[in-house]
């Protein structure tokens, strides 16, 4: 949105913490939100490096998140002969607790608002292209600072759209370990065909544990049980990482995400998903592998069918541009601001109509080349690495600061395994979206296939590459291998073309955009929340159930009793022989996934949801299809977040796991 709603009007907010409304929940649920909730809080919820979000639950570094958040690690430690996926795990001791290769939990420790240093050496003349240049400099050099100072990972983040830039210090945890998982047959019972809809019946947690010099880590935040758990129309707080939103957009780039983004990433996405499908039939072992690369497109699908489903709603677009043409109005009233910003939206529309014409280009060379292939990826951060760190901090791409080094290096040296079957699949779609966008002829896909189709190229380069083999990628070696030569044909155009948009779309519309920042605050101030970042937020909200489009009431949650009747035997109906055989010990009418009307996002998977005390009440795992338009415009009519309640996941523990150490960890045996 242009501005935030008026206080009052909703539970609306991906609030910051240093800027939480505490006078407005106070005003309307009676509840003093105090600077001890806001620290523990804080300092007990993590980010997880792939995406998701987490919290402490034990001084012992028990991390709680969602199984889907978790599945990486999960199907990374998997084997053909122990599929923890399929059958879930539960470490019988700490030595039994598995190393995650590649993940690395944050957790947020100061905020510095940082916007002068940002911006010093530019002014409304210098010209975007090079004040961007000098923003992202001065940005590398705060980061490697702060980063050599504190020993923490330091962020620079950009927020309301450019107006404001603040600094990040994160504790990282790079030695997280497997603790617990169910089954995903009930973590994500009911598969695509009920994602992002509810009535839900899903156990999507997963525990792990952090560890710092070799032990469990001892942290003192963390967010204790509720021994009662979620109740009916209850307020609720969930502290989380929402990835990004788009309501401070302008009606040139919702129109830009409706006209191009959102089809090349359905239809793109829709012909790889199909490849793993046909993939996954051949045999078991197959649908294994390319599991996890299927969820996450099929994810990425139907949550992109309801962003552009929002974004062809007349309504909803009628008070997008209704909002933009209040604030424009504002700003024509007065000859100053006029004169100052009247044109910015012209210019941002302009940027937008240029990166149209590149912006397939773009996307599978720079944006996401090599979707699914690890080998590929591997090739590229090698070669990125040995170019980028030759040059000085601050004229670096910003992926590869000295502030961001170590993250890289774990993940280019990371033993998670490599399949080559599936590579060979990843490959050949990406080389046949390299030739129908760019045709036959372009001289770096004819060096690439070098006269052979895209399938009998991939095999080549997967069959000839050693870079599965870590101690290979650490030696001079890796940059004379098969793959490295596709990283090479490929990354002139991928970075002529990241220039392109850095330099005309970027750093235009990102002035454009702070200057739009700057006239919303001189004319309506700064009681609002930010657009999401991937940065910690806090919301509140009740819980609460509501009436679907068809006028049926649907009640606030679910139990399991529905989850029995909702099972069919067939997947993604089918429950795990442990359900089965557990179901007459169970209480059927135990809450198990509940809605509110709390303001979440994409990142937001896996907050905690916690009550007025601060104790965990559910976990955040997924939105209804109607709220995923809330990406542009928040709503609450039929618009939910989802949760696992708190005493599914007890009852369960007890009465499907016997996970009594669990239990006695989170203070609840």
């Amino acid at each position: 949105m242009l501005f935030a709603a008026l206080p009052g009007t909703a539970e609306e907010g991906m609030w910051l913490f240093n800027k939480f409304p505490r006078e407005e929940v106070k005003k309307k649920f009676g509840f003093t939100v105090t600077d001890q909730f806001l620290n523990t809080l804080q300092l007990a919820s993590v980010r997880f490096n792939n995406g998701g979000s987490g919290s402490f639950v034990s001084p012992n570094g028990l991390l709680f998140t969602n199984h889907h958040v978790g599945a990486d690690c999960i199907y990374q430690v998997s084997s053909k002969e122990n599929d923890y996926m399929k059958n879930g795990f539960a470490a019988g001791s700490a030595a039994d607790e598995k190393p995650c290769p590649s993940l690395e939990v944050n957790v947020l420790q100061k905020i510095e608002t940082v916007t002068d240093k940002i911006k010093a050496g530019t002014t409304d003349a210098t010209a975007p292209a090079e004040a961007a240049r000098i923003r992202r400099s001065n940005a590398s050099a705060l980061e490697k600072d702060c980063s050599a100072a504190s020993g923490n990972r330091c962020e620079v983040v950009t927020l309301y759209s450019g107006g404001q830039y603040d600094l990040y210090q994160y504790k990282k945890y790079t030695d997280v370990r497997l603790v617990f998982a169910p089954e995903e047959g009930i973590a994500a019972f009911g598969g695509d065909p009920d994602n992002f809809t509810f009535p839900r019946y899903c156990l999507d947690f997963t525990l792990f544990r952090a560890y710092e010099n070799g032990k469990p880590a001892q942290v003192k935040n963390f967010l204790p049980w509720s021994k009662t758990g979620a109740k009916n129309n209850e307020l609720i707080f969930v502290s989380g990482h929402p990835g990004r939103t788009e309501r401070l957009a302008t009606m040139a780039e919702l129109e830009f995400q409706r006209d191009v983004v959102m089809p090349l990433s359905l239809e793109s996405n829709g012909r790889l998903v199909k490849k793993l499908l046909a993939f996954g039939e051949l045999d078991a072992e197959n649908k294994r592998i390319a599991r996890d690369l299927l969820a996450g497109l099929q994810n990425s699908i139907k949550a992109r069918t309801g962003f552009l489903a929002g974004l062809k709603e007349p309504e909803l677009m009628r008070l997008k541009q209704e909002q933009e043409n209040r604030l424009r109005k504002a700003i024509a009233d007065d000859p100053a601001k006029q004169a100052r910003f009247g044109k910015t939206w012209d210019e941002i529309a302009a940027a937008y109509s240029e990166y149209k014409a590149f912006y397939t280009q773009f996307t599978f060379t720079e944006r996401a080349p090599g979707t699914g292939s690890e080998l590929f990826g591997i090739a590229r951060g090698l070669l990125r690495y040995q170019a980028e760190k030759a040059k000085p901090n601050g004229e670096r791409l910003r992926e590869w600061n000295d502030a961001n080094l170590s993250a890289q290096e774990q993940a280019l040296y990371s033993t998670a395994p490599i399949y080559p079957s599936l590579e060979k699949l990843a490959l050949t779609n990406f080389f046949e979206n390299l030739v129908s966008t760019f045709g036959p002829t372009e001289p770096f896909v004819v060096e690439i296939l070098a006269g052979r189709t895209p399938i009998a190229a991939a095999a080549y380069y997967v069959t000839n590459s050693k870079l599965a083999d870590v101690a290979i990628r650490k030696s001079p070696a890796a940059f004379d291998d098969a793959m490295m030569k596709v990283a090479k044909a490929l990354d002139p155009k991928a970075r002529e073309l990241r220039k392109r948009f850095e330099d005309r779309v970027e750093a235009v519309t990102v002035s454009s955009a702070s200057r739009i920042a700057q006239a919303r605050f001189a004319i309506y101030g700064d009681k609002e929340y930010p657009d999401a970042t991937f940065t910690l937020r806090l919301t509140y909200a009740p819980v609460k159930g509501y009436t679907n489009a068809a006028g049926k009431s649907v009640p606030w949650a679910t139990d399991f009793s529905g989850l029995y009747k909702r099972a069919t035997g067939v997947e993604p109906f089918a429950l795990p022989p442990s359900w089965i055989k557990a179901k007459t010990a169970l209480k059927l009418k135990t809450p198990y996934n509940f809605v509110s009307t709390a303001d979440t996002h994409g990142g937001n998977s896996g907050s905690p949801t916690v009550n007025t005390k601060g104790e965990i009440v559910g976990i955040l795992f997924d939105g209804n299809i109607e709220g995923l338009p809330n990406q542009y415009l928040y709503r609450d009519s039929r618009e939910r977040s989802v949760h696992v309640a708190s005493q599914g996941i007890i009852e369960s523990l007890r009465k499907v796991y016997r996970a009594n150490a669990v239990l006695k960890e989170l203070g609840v045996q």
